[in-house]
């Protein structure tokens, strides 16, 4: 179907035909949902070792007592599973509780109000302050800006990483700019990896921006391939490191979608300094966390191979699902003018573009055929898409079978809103 050549006789037909195929997908009832990137009930099972995995024995390797209160940075058990989860050294890592998430507010509610270096180093000593945010990306880093008053501007991402171009430029024209969301390994949703060019950049970052400056690297996917010789990222701490600005970039992970993502370790990798002012601010709210919980993630994951080994499992039970999205949408925009998408080779999503003004209808006629999806907008600051085109696919949670009727919806959606729109 291409509607750049379609005659209005032919749109009018396809819309009747479309209008029909819609109806019948209604009848069947569904009550699917890909909106959110969660493992499915199979992936959860594979951790479900975690339970009674200590045995009774709550000692850490150096004596501790996980049961009781302490340890601000987390176990170095934990911290040693951070570091092989994000190739760094285990002396930079903070081990926390389960959410990412919950680190990366934190690190900028602290920065904004408290500063990583010192007062004078506070974000809010320079009034409004603004992050870049390349697009499409992760609502929820969005959510965090917004709930702490700090400014989103948008930088378009390309096929190796956010618009370097224009991050550096933005940059020496606004001191006021503090930071800059990335997810570098199978972002989200595009699940673009960063090339080795713009990670370099970006580690040089700390050279033109105002001392303030910090990237937040949400690593998010680090272990988390589908293909067996998946694409490496350049080491942005090493990389920081050889041009001097290690104090630049803030580093996190997680075992969220390793083993079971309400009951997870966090982690943030971070130079001296900036662990230093994180963990004084981080002090006034906790006085250690669950390091029973860290202890059973370390039993459980005790290297390198262990994570590798548990991620193999994970790949086995998504690579289906991800194939099955890909076809669909291959049989059915292969050769059209509808839309275009990403073939990712790890992550957990597939963003799809369609028609420019398209997304929304879509994503409205799905939910009446009884598939939810991520709201169109979602993936851009402040819910606002521009061009009302980018949609997130989540495809772990349903099965496979359910994803074929899933999809069904999807494609006559996505037909059914393009074909409309250009009548």
């Amino acid at each position: 179907m291409q509607l750049d050549q379609a005659t209005p006789v032919q749109l009018r037909e396809w819309e009747a035909a479309l209008a029909s195929e819609y109806q019948s997908l209604q009848q069947q009832s569904l009550n699917l949902d890909l909106t959110r990137g969660k493992p499915s009930t199979q992936q959860l099972t594979l951790s479900d070792a975690l339970d009674g995995i200590l045995a009774g024995n709550y000692k850490a390797a150096d004596g501790t007592d996980v049961r009781n209160y302490g340890g601000l940075n987390g176990i170095l058990e934990a911290r040693q599973l951070g570091a092989n989860i994000m190739q760094v050294e285990v002396d930079t890592v903070l081990a926390a509780g389960n959410s990412s998430l919950t680190l990366m507010f934190q690190a900028a509610q602290f920065a904004l109000h408290f500063g990583l270096q010192g007062a004078a180093s506070a974000w809010k000593n320079k009034g409004e302050v603004t992050f870049l945010c390349p697009v499409p990306g992760y609502d929820r880093h969005y959510t965090v800006c917004e709930q702490l008053g700090i400014k989103m501007v948008t930088v378009p991402m390309l096929a190796s990483g956010p618009d370097m171009d224009k991050v550096e430029a933005m940059i020496k024209a606004d001191a006021n700019i503090v930071g800059l969301w990335c997810v570098p390994k199978y972002s989200n949703p595009t699940g673009v990896v960063y090339s080795d060019e713009t990670v370099e950049r970006i580690a040089q970052l700390g050279k033109i921006a105002c001392p303030e400056f910090r990237v937040f690297w949400d690593n998010a996917y680090a272990v988390h391939d589908l293909v067996d010789n998946p694409p490496q990222l350049l080491d942005i701490a090493a990389a920081c490191r050889k041009h001097g600005t290690e104090d630049s970039v803030l580093q996190f992970a997680s075992t969220s979608k390793i083993t079971h993502p309400g009951a997870g370790v966090a982690f943030l990798a971070a130079s001296a300094a900036n662990l230093k002012g994180f963990t004084a601010a981080l002090g006034t709210t906790t006085i250690g966390p669950d390091k029973v919980n860290q202890l059973r993630h370390a039993h459980l994951l005790p290297d390198s191979a262990a994570i590798r080994q548990q991620m193999d499992k994970h790949a086995a039970i998504i690579k289906p699902r991800f194939a099955c999205v890909l076809q669909h949408l291959d049989k059915a925009f292969g050769d059209s003018d509808l839309g275009n998408w990403e073939k990712p080779l790890g992550g957990y999503f597939i963003s799809f573009d369609t028609q420019p003004g398209c997304a929304k209808a879509v994503v409205k006629l799905a939910a009446e055929a009884g598939v939810k999806l991520t709201p169109a907008g979602a993936t851009f600051p402040y819910g606002q898409d521009p061009e009302d085109c980018n949609i997130r696919i989540a495809p772990t949670v349903p099965s496979v079978a359910e994803l074929e009727q899933a999809m069904q919806v999807f494609v006559t959606c996505v037909k059914l809103a393009s074909v409309r729109a250009r009548l």
